[in-house]
Order: structure tokens, then sequence, then C-alpha cells
């Protein structure tokens, strides 16, 4: 699986992070003393390259499963001349069932750093293992934490296929080391991000200062009691999202009930009881726009349906919005239909169990089309 030699063509073009010819050249030297592939020690990987939490060593087996098969359904397609490594044919596979949200993010931002270090990867991997998206995600993950053994949480699923490539590459560990750092050095690379094209770079950047939004679940709680807790717990409500500084929030000036904080809060924000209970939701402000604009257009004899791509959370946040705006017509509340008839039998459990979730009970399928949810009095101010 690893290769002995650098495989010339795949990564020929100038890197855009080339650094002066005598610091290149003490780097370079300098790196040379630890590429002995039979040497005892690992070479170091570069601090950079630590993308997933910090201080985090591995993932549950099911993670890497599920970010294997996002990567594979979304990995760059090269043309044969040009590939290194084969993948199979097969695109569009179904996404293993991970009901946990944590693992979901891990899993999709795994996948996503694995595709942007693909070429990369691909220069320490051979085409003759026939899970190569697996290890492409699990190669990813072992060099972002220094090809460290990964710490077991508790007692966790056990997936065959995911510890028999992790047993491989532990073993092959040190040549997958050299192989990295020789990558680095052919290059000519002063960090490993070095590699990655400058639009991308640029996307990172920008995804990474863009405000982070939340809406409130009036379902289990209330604007004002989210923006007590909020308080409570060392946060300051600003008036602007230009004001966003530290540990602040403002309420955002087109959906009432999103607030938005700056992006470097998102790991405090889930460490708090708001989320693990569900009383504020993060979402893209995209998705809260809709919700918010059927809100403002309903009449009050008015239904809504809604078909199409969705999730659970679109259906709570728009059943809540109208729920709240209707409180005080409990003889005329309007009904949201929401149209099922392009789901499997397990999307539609999915999607029950979401709501449910959300505190939106009152939910029955009305046919093998519609599902119905009849709003309660659990819409909160």
């Amino acid at each position: 699986m690893v290769k002995n030699q650098n495989v010339g063509g795949h990564l020929n073009r100038s890197s855009p992070c080339k650094t002066k010819k005598t610091g290149s050249q003490s780097a370079n030297s300098k790196d040379q003393t630890s590429l002995d592939p039979a040497g005892d020690d690992v070479p170091a990987v570069p601090a950079d390259l630590q993308t997933i939490g910090e201080g985090q060593l591995g993932f549950p087996d099911r993670v890497y499963l599920l970010a294997s098969v996002i990567f594979q359904n979304n990995h760059l397609e090269k043309p044969a001349a040009q590939r290194l490594v084969n993948y199979g044919k097969e695109r569009g596979l179904p996404l293993p069932v991970v009901k946990d949200e944590e693992m979901q993010r891990t899993a999709y931002e795994l996948a996503f750093n694995t595709l942007k270090y693909q070429e990369l990867l691909e220069d320490i991997m051979i085409d003759s293992y026939d899970q190569m998206s697996l290890v492409a995600v699990m190669l990813y993950d072992f060099q972002d934490r220094k090809f460290l053994p990964r710490e077991r949480c508790g007692k966790e699923e056990l997936i065959r296929e995911v510890r028999d490539v992790e047993n491989y590459l532990r073993r092959c560990k040190t040549k997958l080391a050299a192989s990295l750092a020789r990558c680095r050095i052919k290059h000519d690379l002063l960090t490993i991000e070095c590699i990655l094209p400058e639009s991308v770079k640029k996307k990172q950047e920008r995804s990474s200062s863009l405000p982070l939004y939340a809406w409130v679940n009036t379902w289990k709680s209330s604007l004002n009691e989210v923006q007590s807790m909020l308080k409570t717990a060392g946060f300051t409500q600003v008036k602007s999202i230009g004001q966003l500084e530290g540990q602040t929030f403002c309420q955002d000036p087109h959906c009432g009930d999103v607030l938005v904080f700056p992006a470097q809060l998102r790991a405090q924000l889930y460490s708090t009881e708001l989320l693990s209970n569900q009383k504020l939701i993060i979402q893209d402000k995209i998705c809260s726009l809709g919700p918010n604009a059927v809100c403002s257009l309903l009449q009050e004899e008015g239904d809504v349906l809604i078909v199409g791509c969705f999730s659970g959370l679109t259906v709570s946040h728009t059943a809540s919005l109208i729920a709240r705006k209707h409180k005080d017509n409990c003889n005329n509340q309007p009904t949201v239909y929401v149209c099922v008839s392009d789901h499997t039998n397990a999307q539609r459990e999915d999607l029950q169990q979401s709501v449910t979730a959300m505190g939106c009970k009152s939910m029955r399928r009305m046919n093998e089309c519609c599902i119905c949810l009849l709003k309660d009095k659990g819409g909160r101010d």
C-alpha cells in the first residue's frame, strides 16, 4: 500500500507557498535526517494538520465508515492516465445510519478534509486495496494526530473493516510518515496547507470567519429565556453583527427568532445545555429564511405544504413559528402538511423522530403521501 518511491506527474505543480532558497535548503536538510523508513522514530507531522477537534486522538468506527461513504460519493475522479488510486466506480451510495449529530458533523468534516488533501494522500497510497475510500479518510485522520494510536471512547461499536484498515495503517506508520515527509520536501512545502489551491484556501478562510446562526426552538423555550440564559452564562448582547467580538451575540435583523454569534464560539455553544436540550438550534441563516418568509405571508385561514428536499429541523421551525403567530386563535390553527411520497420508510421514521425530539409532538400520518403537523399550544413567547 505504501510506495517505495515518489510517483511523478501527479503533484507536479509549483507550490503557492515557496520559501526563500536559503530557508528551503535549511528546512529540507533538517527534514532529511528523519526520512529513514527503517528508523524507530516517526517523523513529526506539522501542527497545521490538526484540523478536527484539538487534542482528539481518533473517532468511533462509525464516523470513519460514514466519512468514507461521503468521500466515495464526492471524490475527484481523474482520467485513467492520471489515476493514482482506484476508488471503484460506485457513486451515490446510501449513507450509513448515524443518528448522533456530533458524529455526523465529525464525519462530514473528516470527509471534507480528506477531499481537500486527496492528491497528497494518494501520493502515499497505491491502488491495491478494495476499500480505498475508507483508507483515505483514516489515513488523513492518522497523520492528523501525528500517527499516534487512537483513543477509545468507552464501549463503542466495533466495525471489522475499520479495524482491519486501522491495523494495516499502524503497521505501516513509519513508512507512511516518511512518505509524507518526502512529499513535503519534493514540493518544497513549508506547511501542508500550501499544497491546497488558492480557491480552496480562500473558501476555507471565508467560512471560518462567517458568523454562527442559531434559531430559538419555541416548542421548548422562548427568545427571552434563551437570551437570559446566555447572559447568565457570560455572554453580552450587542446591537448589530458588526459589533460581534469575543463572547457576544445579537439578534438577526431579518429573522426575529435567530441569534448570531462569532464563529469561534461554536465549540463553547455546543457545550451548553441550550444546544443539548435543543432550545437553540444551529443552522445556516438560509435555512431560517424560508420558515420566516412563509410565516409572515401566511393568512389566518391558510395552511402550509412542504415538498421537495427538507429536514426535520425545517419542518419543526416552520411549525413553531406558525404556532406562535397564531397562538391566540385556538379554534383555527393553520396546519403544516409535509409531502413524503418520495421518502423511504426509514426516512419517514427519521423525520418523525426528529420532529418529536424538537418538541412538536402532535404529528400524525395522513396517508401515503403526506404527514400532517397539527400545532398544539407548545409554542412559547
